[in-house]
């Protein structure tokens, strides 16, 4: 897989010009067997699916009360058949389809293995702790300073900024009446380092300080005290580039963002739909892909955060959640209650409130709803070196609903446990929350290491004794730095490894996947090129996952599909493997610290069919709103998710309607991003 992986960074445009080629017709072939069990006896009514190795096919349907079964209209070539019921699953198949045969293959179900438990997660910490910070840099910033001007005629010093750029100072002309209120610019997400040691970004990395008013309007030349602010971490991956605050008081920080973009996707689906991406959602249009506006208060150690959505994300981010189903779809057998806890939800990416307790460096305590750290890349594209993330970003979760600890042991270290609904859900889905947990580590300002665990949640609607765990990994290394360049002025690269699985309740994570293997493992790599004083970026990259039993892998919008209704189009079977790779060009433009302007150029790749390609993924007349069952040619329901019997509801075969799903898709994109 590297040789096309480099080959597609290169020349991601060129490759998508190779797509439009036309095939020639064939004569079909059919494939016909019976499902039974180890004796021999015939099987009713288990789902056999047939995957084509050759051509965009993947097929469906249930055998009959005598196990028989049926599938016609196939292209030749070799194709891969196999079937499972309840905890029975038959081996992979794979057969040679000639024009005009009728192929036999019976398929035997055997009893899956009892699943193993996985091994405790891992200890993450890479190294000891560095012990760099006397009781004397302990001690509080406003003390040192009164101290250090005890003797000083504060009247005949003028009233200017900190000499730091990690500080501002705003004063009056009268300073000894109001206190310094300083923001450390290096790190946005800590937006409150003195007043109220609040704040937030994606990224996760909250500040702390005391917040007493002082009567001086001189700072520190370094913060020695406040988290993550003795350097400057703006060059990193998934965290916002901006250095000043626009306005700020004592009680409030504001936040707005805008988003907006163009894309091509040069499948040219005839329903403008892009699918299995968590940015790209709409081809052949400009559209907004994020309205927010919100920000950080912050009063006597009193903190919260809003930020308001809308936009494209406002629809997008819910449908990928089932914890708020309230009836049975596909393969599960009912929901958790009642509400509409996605209406609740979606006009708001944050909302939390917490305090600031004084502990060493701080200790912060949030409840509500906070961004996730999984997956490196920042849920807002503005903080990002591209626009597309690769797969190990866009198939991990964005949000979490719940309570976090953020403790600082050190101005270099975060540690911080998280308690929460579950794996990117607004509700719980069965009789477990998740718990998790990030460890941040930047003991320089060219590196980063940050280690993401999750565990213990039963995150699987109508499966309440399945459970899941996952590891998420991730290192930033800046290896070259020259602010002044005219040519190259920075150098970076972001390293993330991913693993995971599911186990009980039938399903394993280290089993064949004829057994209900239920696994997840990915990697994406990024290497980026600052230009003329940081004015332009230059973005390579891309990734590739491997996710047995599909259950993080994004569901396309099939007939409107969603998380909670599921799709008898792509199936998510134990056992059945989603393998996928990607890549990506981006260049962007800065002009201003608060808006960046991008082209970017990808290409993405799949094992078996689910991109849309030209007929798209919208059934005739629209989404019909029942996007759990097959749909008929003429657009209407066929009231059913067994294939079989959908033909008989629509009135033949033929009369079934089937999206047009591929293998590849390349997509131009350009836009405009603006954060103040």
């Amino acid at each position: 897989m590297i040789k096309p992986f480099l080959v597609s960074i290169a020349i991601p445009l060129w490759m998508a010009l190779s797509l439009a080629s036309v095939q020639a017709q064939s004569p079909v072939g059919t494939l016909h067997g019976v499902t039974v069990n180890a004796d021999g006896t015939p099987i009713a009514s288990a789902p056999v699916t047939v995957n084509g190795s050759e051509d965009s096919t993947t097929r469906t349907i249930i055998s009959g009360f005598d196990g028989a079964f049926s599938v016609s209209n196939l292209k030749p070539g070799q194709y891969e058949v196999k079937a499972s019921k309840g905890e029975l699953h038959s081996l992979p198949v794979t057969v040679d389809l000639e024009a005009q045969q009728d192929l036999n293959v019976d398929l035997a179900l055997v009893s899956q293995v009892v699943a193993k438990q996985l091994d405790a997660m891992k200890a993450r910490i890479r190294q000891e702790l560095e012990v760099e910070l006397t009781k004397e840099i302990n001690e509080r910033i406003d003390q040192r300073i009164e101290a250090q001007l005890k003797n000083r005629n504060v009247a005949e010093q003028p009233a200017t900024p900190a000499p730091h750029g990690d500080l501002v100072a705003t004063l009056s002309k009268d300073p000894g009446q109001i206190p310094i209120v300083a923001v450390p610019l290096n790190k946005p997400d800590m937006s409150r380092a003195v007043a109220s040691a609040g704040g937030s970004s994606s990224s996760g990395q909250q500040g702390s300080n005391a917040n007493q008013p002082v009567s001086a309007p001189a700072a520190p030349a370094v913060d020695t005290q406040t988290p993550f602010a003795y350097g400057d971490f703006t060059w990193l991956n998934g965290t916002p580039r901006n250095k000043d605050v626009v306005f700020d008081s004592p009680f409030f920080t504001p936040e707005v963002r805008f988003d907006t973009h163009y894309m091509e996707d040069f499948n040219q689906p005839i329903d403008h739909t892009i699918v299995g991406a968590t940015e790209s959602f709409r081809s052949g249009e400009v559209q907004i892909e994020q309205i927010s506006v919100g920000g950080d208060f912050h009063w006597q150690n009193v903190r919260g955060r809003v930020l308001y959505m809308d936009g494209l994300f406002a629809t997008t981010t819910p449908r990928n959640d089932a914890s708020s189903a309230t009836g049975a779809s596909p393969g599960n057998t009912g929901g958790v209650g009642q509400w509409d806890l996605q209406d609740a939800y979606k006009y708001v990416s944050e909302a939390y409130g917490g305090y600031h307790f004084n502990v060493n460096h701080g200790l912060n305590v949030d409840a509500g709803i906070f961004v996730s750290y999984i997956g490196l890349f920042s849920y807002y594209n503005y903080d990002n070196w591209t626009y597309q993330p690769s797969y190990v970003s866009s198939n991990t979760p964005w949000f979490f609903n719940g309570v976090r600890v953020q403790w600082f042991p050190t101005n270099k270290l975060k540690i911080e446990p998280w308690f929460i609904n579950g794996w990117q859900s607004y509700a719980k889905f069965n009789g477990h929350p998740g718990l998790g947990g990030q460890l941040l580590w930047e003991p320089k300002e060219w590196f980063k290491l940050v280690a993401n665990q999750y565990g213990y949640g039963q995150d699987n609607l109508g499966l309440p004794h399945t459970e899941r765990i996952h590891t998420d990994d991730s290192i930033e290394v800046r290896y070259y730095n020259k602010l002044d360049s005219l040519g190259i002025s920075k150098m970076a690269f972001s390293l993330t490894g991913d693993a995971g699985g599911q186990y009980g309740g039938g399903l394993c994570a280290t089993c064949a996947p004829s057994q209900g293997k239920e696994s997840f493992i990915g990697w994406m790599l990024y290497d980026r090129i600052w230009f003329h004083k940081d004015l332009f970026g230059l973005t390579l990259g891309g990734g590739e996952m491997s996710n047995w039993g599909r259950y993080l892998t994004l569901l396309p919008p099939i007939d409107g599909a969603t998380a909670a209704t599921g799709t008898p189009y792509f199936t998510e079977l134990p056992g059945q493997r989603a393998h996928m790779w990607d890549s990506t060009v981006t260049l962007q433009y800065m002009p201003k610290q608060y808006i960046t302007w991008f082209l970017e150029a990808g290409y993405r790749h799949s094992d078996v069919p689910y991109f849309a390609g030209r007929g798209g993924v919208t059934p005739p007349g629209g989404n019909n709103g029942l996007a759990q069952y097959y749909t008929c040619m003429n657009g209407a329901s066929a009231g059913t998710a067994t294939l079989v019997a959908a033909q008989s509801a629509c009135g033949g075969a033929n009369n079934v309607w089937f999206p047009d799903l591929v293998r590849s898709e390349s997509k131009l994109s350009a836009g405009v991003m603006v954060k103040f």
